[in-house]
């Protein structure tokens, strides 16, 4: 018996160990996420037309908002997105706003009751398919 409870033990275990990471939404592959928060999909929304994509993306986690802040900034101008702005509230939170390539992105970062809460919005402009006529 004691046995029998070991091996399920370990093989939890080794599931656990080899489950694949969350995957990327995508078409936002260069909007880095800091690790430490949770992907909320029952609070986002991607909207996808042909010639715009748009999309609110809700993280949370149980991270400081100014290391957020930080994080966010640093990873995006990173990879490619120029700062525009950035303001402060006293409980209202920290709202960047970024651009990159006619793309904008704004990031909110606030206190939830129990965790840092995250809403990362974008919209971008899809190029458009090209018709021919004869």
């Amino acid at each position: 018996m004691r046995q029998a409870i070991i091996a399920i033990v370990l093989l939890t275990a080794l599931g656990c160990a080899s489950a694949p990471p969350r995957p990327v939404q995508s078409g936002f592959e260069d909007i880095p996420v800091p690790k430490g928060l949770e992907f909320k999909a029952d609070k986002s929304t991607i909207i996808e037309s042909p010639s715009v994509k748009a999309a609110r993306q809700v993280y949370a986690g149980r991270i400081e908002p100014e290391s957020l802040a930080t994080a966010f900034r640093t990873n995006l101008e990173a990879n490619g997105w120029r700062h525009i702005t950035s303001t402060s509230a006293p409980g209202k939170g920290t709202t960047q706003v970024y651009e990159k390539g006619g793309n904008s992105l704004q990031v909110q970062i606030y206190e939830g009751w129990w965790n840092t809460l995250v809403e990362v919005t974008t919209t971008r402009v899809l190029s458009a398919p090209t018709s021919t006529t004869r």
